[in-house]
């Protein structure tokens, strides 16, 4: 298994086949949506169709009615009265003008009328329904349809005809619609694959690719994404996977660096230690020197050495450990800060800048050792940056413990506050390493804690640590003895 991924580093990455690609999921549901748009076009289409058939039969029986009025009485022959009636396809028209009688033409044909329709009153969803039935309908029904003539809208127009012939075209007219949406829907899904094709699943394709090889090798740009200017989400999406692979990739330059300087430091820290320690000694020497000014350079001597020893140990100390690993007890805060005012008698002006304000009786439950380190980079850090002055307070506040450490020392450099915490680069003084803070924001937040700059200016610095309430099961991390 790979740190990158779950799949072997020498696996190649397969995409879905086409079948099962996103292109394929978008043609089909292309298809299932321009059918469905047709389906609603066709409902309303197939009732007006139906309607305009029937009053093309009213306009026909209108016109056979004329037959009629050119006759003295009216009357034609039973000859003529079929071929008329056949013409219109209806087994009886009737025609009946305002203030005028009924006139008729009529064959022998079934007496039972199944269905009466009259088109005066139709409506757009009624249409829908009438001829969704008559499609529907298995045999043959006898309609009686009334409606205004379309020649001429003051004559009332009565037929009686059979349904099978008007079903029919009705179905002949279904098919071609069919026929024509299966057209305009695989047009317009095969019009929209290849622009999602080209515009979305191409680019997701060359990303995805990217991703796999940048997995495969984090530490070679060769070869991977550029950025793009594209405006769309799949730009954006491009853009930031470019700047995040990028800084990622000199992130692991960093740590790759970082652990051979570590490799390199622990082969070398007994050496140098035991140089250093030889130098101390001739140090403690020179300062029981009889001369002077040899006495005088002593405790610059000593004080180089003192920081070039706790520089190894921050170092080897970054390079070796992991997370860090909390042996909680329970002591008291003040007690804490007391041993660490002792170790940093030494450094900048020493005890008489150490403030403990904490209370006494103030009990933790956390990691005594990891905590003295954390206080004691703290600490140093101000005394050597030139406070004069380092107050430790501390206060409950909810669920919380609330730790304040304020210097009077000249503030941050504004340059060092953006990686405050990051190591090698968040030192707050010139010829730092910036290891301290980067140790102390490891150990407080492996406490569940955190920790911040409040504030920071000419006058001095707060750094301000805050603990949750419970450290182990069913304790809480800090109480008032009483």
């Amino acid at each position: 298994m790979t740190m990158w991924g779950h799949k072997a580093s020498g696996e190649r990455l397969r995409l879905p086949p086409l079948i099962k690609s996103l292109s394929a999921k978008l043609l089909l549901l292309t298809i299932v949506f321009v059918m469905l748009a047709e389906v609603l076009i066709y409902a309303p289409s197939i009732g007006r169709m139906r309607l305009v058939y029937l009053q093309e039969r009213l306009a026909a029986a209108h016109l056979s009615i004329l037959a009629l009025e050119a006759t003295p009485d009216n009357m034609v022959s039973k000859a003529l009265e079929a071929e008329l009636l056949q013409h219109v396809g209806a087994y009886m028209v009737a025609l009946k003008k305002p203030d005028q009688g009924k006139l008729m033409l009529m064959v022998d044909g079934p007496e039972t009328i199944d269905a009466t329709y009259d088109l005066s009153r139709a409506s757009f969803f009624g249409l829908i329904r009438d001829a969704v039935v008559a499609l529907a309908a298995q045999e043959n029904r006898l309609l009686r349809i009334i409606g205004p003539s379309p020649k001429d809208p003051a004559v009332e127009v009565e037929i009686v005809l059979d349904e099978a012939p008007m079903r029919r075209d009705m179905l002949d007219f279904s098919y071609r619609i069919l026929n024509l949406s299966l057209i305009i829907s695989v047009f317009t899904a095969a019009l929209v694959y290849l622009s999602l094709h080209l515009l979305m699943v191409r680019p997701m394709r060359r990303i995805t690719a990217s991703m796999a090889a940048f997995r495969e090798n984090p530490e070679v740009a060769a070869g991977g994404l550029t950025s793009t200017e594209r405006s769309d989400e799949i730009g954006v999406a491009q853009r930031e996977l470019v700047t995040m692979q990028e800084g990622l990739r000199a992130a692991l330059l960093q740590k790759t660096r970082l652990a051979a300087l570590g490799a390199a430091v622990t082969k070398v820290n007994h050496d140098l230690r035991n140089i250093l320690a030889t130098a101390s000694l001739i140090s403690d020497r020179l300062a029981r020197s009889g001369d002077p000014a040899v006495r005088s350079m002593a405790p610059t001597l000593v004080g180089a050495i003192d920081r070039a020893l706790h520089l190894c140990a921050q170092i080897l100390e970054f390079t070796r450990e992991g997370p860090a690993h909390l042996d909680l007890k329970r002591f008291d805060l003040r007690d804490l800060m007391t041993e660490v005012r002792e170790g940093l008698a030494g450094v900048g002006v020493g005890r008489a800048g150490w403030l403990n304000e904490v209370e006494r009786g103030f009990v933790i439950e956390a990691d005594r050792e990891q905590l003295y380190r954390v206080f004691s980079n703290l600490g140093r850090n101000a005394l050597e940056a030139g406070a004069s002055e380092v107050r430790i307070a501390a206060r409950p506040v909810r669920d919380f413990l609330v730790v304040d450490v304020e210097d009077n020392g000249p503030g941050v450099p504004e340059e060092a506050r953006e990686h405050l915490f990051k190591p090698f680069t968040g030192s707050t003084r010139k010829g730092g390493t910036g290891l301290g803070l980067s140790i102390a924001h490891d150990i407080v937040r492996a406490h569940g804690g955190d920790i911040r700059m409040e504030r920071s200016s000419g006058g001095g610095t707060i750094f301000r640590l805050v603990f949750p309430v419970e450290q182990s099961k069913g304790q809480p991390a800090a109480k008032k003895a009483s």
